[in-house]
């Protein structure tokens, strides 16, 4: 980590950690029942708009199951959830209001806060979004998982516009879609936090950074159903303007099932400085991963990938250009470049130790805009399959694939790779 990098992490942890007025409101004392049966949402609230009428203060969930309807977090309130302590959100679908959400139509998650800074949800207690009803509802119905495509589903944790956020000890579950989302969010810390759902849950991914700018991602283990982690910025086909989502760290995590660390494939405002360490993979289908298309790109640059172990990993390394496919599919002439090109440069993948990989890489761009820069260091595969690379710059040292099918490395005449 260079000083400059050193020094924005340590303000980032600064800000977020600053602790919030002393005024603590349980909601039982608000008339909450934790019972598990009795809706808590109005003695929820009440505790929130209490705490935040006093300029600040702790929310208190303690004992027992709270059943609870959306619930919306002020400035200078920290959410804190003691150990057995479960939020559990509401069966009933009727409970969560349609709204414009992300430019797009959607559905009140459970948590959310907008426009609101000085924020937490801490504690060793759950959030559990009942997800369960709304997958069903997914796999009825097509294209439910394409934000913009249907009225989407509710995600579990959402902060829109919100600034100086921190997330610390909880456990996130179950979510009916995406799990934490920030949205146009800045200095965000997320540290300690296990995330979960089944390997099939329809996508219920993790952590998605969305047009977020200055966040910590430290210590999180994710076992879900979608993407571990999805940078993006901008729906398909947006229209703009679009802000990119930047100066993001990931560091010391574990990810189980899931489809791996990505960045994408909604980028139409781009996503620059990321810098991801020390992260372990196993069992997910992909291990690291940059995907766009050409209704959903910009620029994607400035990445930064070392440090990284895999084991059972589908993919262990995939840059594509051709989301939802992998490769190009027919024509592979060059299309007018438009706003919403992909451009992936100036990426770094270091110290990458992944085995028992059903397929060692793909990197491959489109004819109009190749994967440029991309620099391979000390990277060792065993897989079934090897690397495949096309419309593509490459350069690395010390990089083994072994395949046990085929080529090691499939390079394209569209290619320029220079392994030592």
């Amino acid at each position: 980590m260079n000083h400059r990098s050193l020094l924005l992490s340590f303000a980032l942890l600064a800000i977020a950690s600053l602790p919030v007025a002393a005024k603590v409101c349980n909601a039982r004392s608000y008339g909450a029942k934790a019972d598990g049966v009795t809706k808590d949402t109005q003695a929820i609230q009440a505790a929130i708009d209490d705490c935040a009428k006093a300029g600040g203060g702790t929310v208190k969930l303690s004992g027992g199951t709270f059943l609870s309807a959306p619930i919306v977090l002020k400035s200078n309130v920290a959410l804190d959830l003691d150990k057995g302590t479960t939020l559990l959100g509401s069966p009933n679908h009727a409970d969560y209001p349609a709204k414009t959400e992300f430019r797009a139509p959607g559905t009140q998650s459970l948590v959310s806060a907008t426009n609101a800074e000085n924020i937490a949800i801490t504690g060793s207690g759950t959030i559990d979004g009942n997800g369960e009803s709304w997958w069903a509802e997914v796999r009825a119905t097509h294209n439910a998982g394409v934000v913009g495509a249907v009225q989407f589903r509710p995600r579990l944790v959402v902060f829109d516009h919100c600034k100086h956020v921190r997330m610390e000890g909880i456990t996130i579950q179950n979510s009916p879609s995406w799990q934490v989302v920030p949205y146009y969010t800045d200095d965000m810390v997320i540290r300690n936090v296990r995330i979960l759902a089944p390997q099939h849950s329809p996508n219920t991914d993790a952590i998605d950074p969305f047009s977020s700018s200055n966040m910590v991602i430290d210590h999180v283990y994710a076992d879900v159903g979608d993407d571990n982690i999805a940078i993006k910025s901008g729906i398909i086909n947006s229209p703009g303007p679009d802000e990119p989502s930047r100066n993001i760290t990931i560091t010391d995590c574990e990810f189980m099932h899931g489809h791996g660390l990505s960045i994408g494939s909604e980028i139409a405002g781009g996503a620059n400085n990321i810098r991801a360490e020390r992260i372990h993979f196993k069992g997910t289908d992909q291990g690291i991963r940059i995907k766009a298309n050409r209704d959903r790109g910009n620029q994607v640059d400035n990445i930064s990938f070392k440090d990284i172990t895999m084991e059972d990993v589908k993919t262990s390394i995939l840059i594509s250009k051709y989301y939802p496919k992998v490769l190009p599919q027919g024509d592979v002439a060059p299309a007018p470049i438009t706003r919403l090109t992909p451009f992936f440069h100036d990426i770094t993948i270091e110290n990458v130790n992944s085995v028992k990989s059903g397929t060692a890489g793909v990197i491959v761009g489109l004819p109009e805009s190749p994967v440029k820069n991309v620099i391979l260091k000390n990277v060792n595969i065993t897989a079934e399959k090897g690397m495949t690379i096309a419309f593509a710059e490459i350069k690395g040292s010390d990089v083994h694939v072994i395949a046990a099918q085929g080529q090691a490395i499939n390079i394209a005449p569209s290619a320029k790779v220079d392994l030592k």
